[in-house]
């Protein structure tokens, strides 16, 4: 094609979704939508206690009920099932294999399945099922004050440098504060569902999941199958954040439909959800930061403890934050973990960024006050040269750009730097910011695309758009890569018989699969020649990308954001309102700026609802949740949300074929740390647990002027 006839590239235009007209008119069907002859519904029993063991399960007068075909637990004929192998994210958590012994190490642990001819009769006959257990005292009690004397032998992650004993000591100005976050629930909206059946051999399970040939290849694990005898689909999923990978409903529903040789169907209701799928542990963190008088860190030290269950090591690194933020001479940073009688905490959008940056940031903020620096101001004074401890460059590190513009554009410079100043009738006024980072990595994917014969592409990846819009920025990296419009381009996704491809999951995604198809689209340009009839079956190209990205340079790869905020906070009733705010980012190569801009705004509204509501209470008599379910789980409603702005300014590292860095998680970070700030320039007082919740608020007072 010449460049006369090419087309205008198409990365870089606002496109809407691919599939935005099937989903707002119901035509995309998700994992529990499908269809299928004979289908069986499964109802997972869970249990009541939060440590013991079952002593019996009486199955019996369930199996008379109408239309239960089987009741599945440790003692019956539930297959036998493994989780003693090396998963493509780690060992996986035993939850998922369910029903091999007579253990409870946590409230709402799975104790049976009931399968049924509709869900109505096999909800109707779970709850009917009586579960006797032998009970044994439970610890979920959560607290700093455990990490010296329990957490310590708990294989704490510990990163340091320099002597941060005789840092401190050297420095003219010293923060030592505590922060804690709670623990925190990703709530999508759709439910996990999974179907399961069996045919010629062949394992099939539709799903909803951020990686198909993930769950395809622990599915083949723990059932001791053959690879290739197990296919995962999973075209449309409804929001994941991290929680939507090998769960407890897939295994359950595999199990039932290898007993009963048909179809199964099992979804997971949303109190099940806060046991069984994962969430973010609470934190509590220590934050020491040493610093000259003219504000420069000599000592940077950040401890988090944060919880895990008996069954599983889950730990959620909020002391890595700040491993490639600031520069220091001594850096000491460590995470430790205790286990408890709980459920096992998983990955939750920006995983140990998000806590850890609320905690990091605030006391950066009170540094600056310390040393009576503007904030913008004492991040410029830190920012380093090289990764603090790897030394390695930067890829591209355009932080004080971000924080330049978003300065600009926010009105920084006419700021008070005072606190409890700013008034508007009885709202007490204040503003804040923070930084944001998250790393931008990739992983190995394969890809497939194919030149049709009548004059169409079809590329076939095993990528999950799990509500970011995926599907349609692949579809315009793909237009470009072939030299053609988006309109001629199809993309196929979430079938695990695509192969190999990284999950929707850190941020990598988009990144990873677009090289892979850029690659095969490269190679399929390569081997249509000029005016070459194209048969019918096409003419496929495939790619790897495993060699091309282990050649990838060292560097510290990330993404960087600067976040603002201005609050309201009315004294008399403690109530926090946020008036706006506005993320600039530094994110490589936009795609699509209709999807970036909500991938953004999405983000920076989980960290507002982070910051002033989520909040998962636990019953320490009982060990399970109070209130488990979207009302008595706050999250921010539409009443809650203002004007919240983002946008991104240039960045680019040469040396990257692709150039474009994940940005599903760096919304949120920094973004409760910027509402916190501003409630302390609102008020003069510091808020340093989350949420801001309003009864916080009056008990700790205000230190604002009078007016």
């Amino acid at each position: 094609m010449t460049t006369a006839t090419r087309p205008k590239g198409s990365v870089g235009a606002a496109t809407t979704r691919v599939e935005g007209r099937d989903k707002v008119t119901g035509a995309a069907r998700y994992a529990a939508d499908i269809p299928f002859t004979e289908l069986a519904h499964g109802w997972l029993v869970l249990s009541t206690i939060a440590r013991g063991r079952i002593s019996s399960v009486e199955t019996g007068p369930v199996l008379e009920m109408p239309g239960v075909l089987a009741v599945l637990h440790h003692g019956s004929e539930a297959p036998r099932v493994s989780t003693d192998y090396a998963g493509l994210l780690g060992k996986p958590d035993p939850t998922a294999g369910v029903f091999q012994h007579d253990r409870v190490p946590h409230v709402g642990w799975p104790v049976a399945l009931v399968v049924a001819e509709t869900s109505e009769q096999a909800k109707e006959a779970a709850e009917a099922l009586v579960v006797t257990y032998e009970e044994e005292p439970h610890d979920v009690a959560f607290s700093a004050a455990r990490v010296d004397d329990e957490a310590e032998g708990a294989a704490p992650d510990t990163v340091e440098k320099g002597d941060l004993a005789a840092e401190l000591a050297a420095s003219a100005v010293v923060l030592d504060a505590e922060y804690t976050t709670p623990e925190e629930h990703h709530s999508m909206m759709e439910p996990h569902a999974a179907t399961a059946h069996w045919d010629g051999g062949r394992l099939t399970v539709v799903d909803s999941n951020q990686g198909s040939t993930w769950v395809a290849s622990e599915l083949a694990e723990m059932f001791s199958l053959d690879q290739d005898s197990v296919r995962v689909i999973s075209e449309h999923v409804g929001g994941g954040f991290g929680s939507k990978g090998v769960r407890v409903h897939q295994v359950a529903a595999v199990m039932a439909a290898t007993v009963l040789q048909r179809p199964v169907r099992v979804v997971l209701t949303r109190r099940q959800m806060f046991s069984l799928t994962g969430y973010r542990s609470p934190t509590a963190q220590r934050v020491r930061l040493g610093a000259d008088a003219d504000g420069r860190l000599r000592a940077l030290a950040h401890s988090s403890l944060s919880l895990t269950s008996q069954v599983h090591e889950f730990v959620e690194s909020s002391a890595g934050f700040g491993r490639t933020m600031y520069d220091a001479d001594a850096h000491h940073t460590v995470n430790h973990v205790i286990p408890l009688d709980v459920p096992s905490p998983t990955w939750m959008r920006a995983p140990g960024q998000a806590p850890g940056s609320f905690a990091l940031e605030s006391a950066i903020d009170e540094l600056a006050e310390k040393c009576g620096l503007d904030p913008i101001e004492l991040r410029a004074r830190n920012e380093p040269e090289t990764g603090p401890f790897s030394g390695l460059p930067f890829a591209a590190r355009n932080l004080l750009g971000c924080f330049s513009e978003g300065a600009r554009r926010f009105g920084w410079a006419d700021r008070d730097p005072r606190p409890g100043v700013r008034r508007d009738g009885r709202w007490l006024l204040g503003t804040g910011t923070a930084s944001s980072s998250y790393h931008a990595g990739v992983g190995p994917s394969t890809a497939a695309v194919t030149a049709e014969a009548d004059g169409t592409f079809t590329v076939r990846i095993t990528a999950a758009d799990i509500g970011t819009g995926a599907r349609t920025a692949l579809t315009l990296i793909a237009a470009d890569a072939l030299e053609t419009t988006p309109d001629r381009v199809r993309v196929r996704i979430g079938d695990s018989d695509f192969g190999q491809a990284f999950i929707a999951g850190g941020s990598l995604g988009t990144r990873s699969w677009a090289w892979a198809i850029m690659a095969a689209a490269t190679e399929l340009r390569e081997l249509l020649l000029p005016g070459a009839v194209i048969p019918p079956e096409g003419v496929t190209a495939r790619s790897d990308t495993a060699a091309a990205i282990a050649t990838l340079p060292p560097k510290e790869r990330h993404t960087y954001g600067a976040q603002f905020a201005e609050v309201a906070v009315d004294p008399g009733t403690g109530e926090v309102r946020v008036r706006r705010m506005l993320g600039i980012f530094s994110a490589g190569r936009i795609v699509n700026p209709l999807t970036a801009r909500n991938q953004f705004v999405g983000g920076m509204v989980w960290g507002l609802s982070m910051a002033l509501h989520e909040e998962a209470i636990r019953d320490q008599a009982s060990g399970g949740h109070v209130g488990a379910d979207m009302a008595g789980y706050h999250i921010a409603g539409n009443a809650d949300i203002p004007l919240i702005e983002a946008d991104w300014i240039e960045d680019a590292d040469p040396d990257d074929p692709v150039g474009i860095n994940g940005i599903g998680e760096i919304g949120i970070v920094g973004t409760a740390a910027a509402i916190a700030n501003a409630v302390w320039h609102a008020t003069g007082v510091r808020h340093r647990d989350l949420p801001i919740r309003p009864d916080r608020v009056l008990r700790a007072g205000t230190g604002a002027v009078d007016a």
